[in-house]
């Protein structure tokens, strides 16, 4: 049952960013968006018992990156949005087994970078300046393999 496990799950911690195809440096935590959809609820008299849900519209979901402060492309492209100058990309995030192979890759078409924060910097404290990076996009594709 253990090795059965092992070959069916694989570590979040190996897993690449690209964006429009080019690899991006290291990321110490990327969060995925949660797909949501929206519910109606239709209440049909006379049937007290009883709510029709109907699928609405898809919530806003966005991409959260979060790496090491240096020089990034990821930020220059935010610098940019900030100059009103908007240029939407397909970031895709793929999860890699022990081999260094694909398990899952999600591909976020006409992404766009929106909120940025940086580092808490903090002088009683050894560690690494982390900022991050959020984006909303367009459409989502997930494939296996």
């Amino acid at each position: 049952m253990d090795e059965q496990l092992r070959k069916t799950m694989h570590g979040a911690y190996r897993f690449v960013v690209e964006v429009d195809g080019e690899r991006y440096g290291a990321f110490t935590e990327c969060t995925l968006p949660v797909i949501e959809w929206e519910v109606e609820e239709v209440k049909e008299g006379g049937l007290n018992s009883f709510v029709h849900q109907l699928p609405g519209r898809r919530k806003r979901a966005s991409l959260t990156l979060k790496n090491g402060v240096g020089t990034s492309a990821l930020l220059e492209w935010y610098v940019e949005t900030m100059d009103e100058s908007f240029s939407r990309r397909s970031v895709t995030i793929t999860l890699l087994n022990v081999e260094r192979e694909p398990v899952m890759t999600w591909s976020m078409l006409d992404a766009l970078p929106v909120k940025w924060t940086g580092p808490q910097l903090k002088s009683d404290e050894n560690g690494v300046a982390i900022q991050t990076l959020e984006f909303v996009f367009g459409d989502m594709m997930v494939e296996e393999g």
